[in-house]
């Protein structure tokens, strides 16, 4: 993009970034000198579940970024008030909030227990909101202020409603803040903006998915370069917007997007919510 803005010194604070689509989106505003914030739950590691906050810390430092981990549960509105204090205490300021944090359960009414639905409540709508409602004061500081959150276009079709009632109200409650956040914040500079895969990425959440293997999606490098598109334009650019990966990388002339399938012989599924 040729108005691109510089993200060197910028500071991104970004949730769930310990693995996946988040620790690629870091790596990647890392690579231009950014100061990134780690903000996950993910501070051991697991074995059921690989990826901690500090070896996405490690690998940003690697690509040339300054990293900042911090062990956060963003439905506990304290630790996510004193993990923004911290950063701005370390990097004078916040640019950049990605809302890339979500829990996800793809199944009925009657397979779903409350304890999960409370979680992809509190995680993803409620979750995107805090983290916004904290960075803000800050972010109304920057120069070049930017919200992105990993949400769908907003969708009242049936057909993804039926089959998983509790995600889909919860990932649509990510797409309303958006939308929500762009009305009120956008006027005021702040440029607030949804990002949503055209397929499936290859992350952990694809286990979720039964009979979905990860050579029918793409490597999680798509998004992390369509955020970077986004981020490191200017606020005026585009708001209120719900962007796809795809469409976003034409935009910034990339069309040739066979590097990131997975298997390239295998077809590619469209992801949750796009016809």
């Amino acid at each position: 993009m040729a108005n691109a803005v510089s993200l060197s010194g910028k500071t991104a604070f970004i949730t769930g970034a310990s693995r996946g689509i988040g620790r690629a989106i870091a790596e990647r505003l890392a690579r231009d000198g950014a100061n990134v914030v780690i903000a996950a739950k993910s501070g051991v590691p697991n074995p059921r579940l690989p990826g901690t906050i500090h070896e996405t810390a490690a690998a940003v430092e690697a690509a040339g970024g300054r990293a900042l981990a911090l062990q956060v549960d963003i439905r506990e509105e304290q630790q996510v008030v004193e993990a923004v204090e911290r950063t701005v205490a370390t990097f004078g300021g916040i640019d950049i909030l990605v809302n890339n944090a979500s829990a996800i359960w793809l199944r009925g009414t009657l397979d779903t227990p409350m304890k999960r639905f409370d979680l992809m409540q509190q995680v993803n709508a409620r979750g995107s909101f805090l983290c916004a409602q904290a960075c803000l004061p800050h972010l109304l500081k920057s120069d070049n202020p930017h919200i992105l959150t990993l949400a769908p276009p907003p969708s009242l079709d049936p057909k993804w409603w039926g089959p998983h009632t509790a995600y889909t109200l919860a990932k649509m409650g990510m797409s309303f803040v958006t939308l929500g956040l762009a009305a009120e914040f956008g006027p005021q500079g702040v440029a607030v903006n949804a990002l949503w895969p055209r397929t499936l990425i290859a992350t952990d959440a694809l286990n979720m998915i039964p009979g979905v293997e990860p050579g029918n999606g793409r490597h999680p490098a798509i998004m992390a370069d369509a955020a970077h598109a986004v981020l490191s334009a200017p606020a005026s650019a585009r708001t209120g917007r719900f962007l796809i990966d795809d469409e976003v990388l034409a935009e910034a002339g990339i069309t040739d997007l066979a590097a990131y399938a997975v298997d390239p012989s295998k077809p590619l599924l469209p992801d949750l919510y796009l016809d």
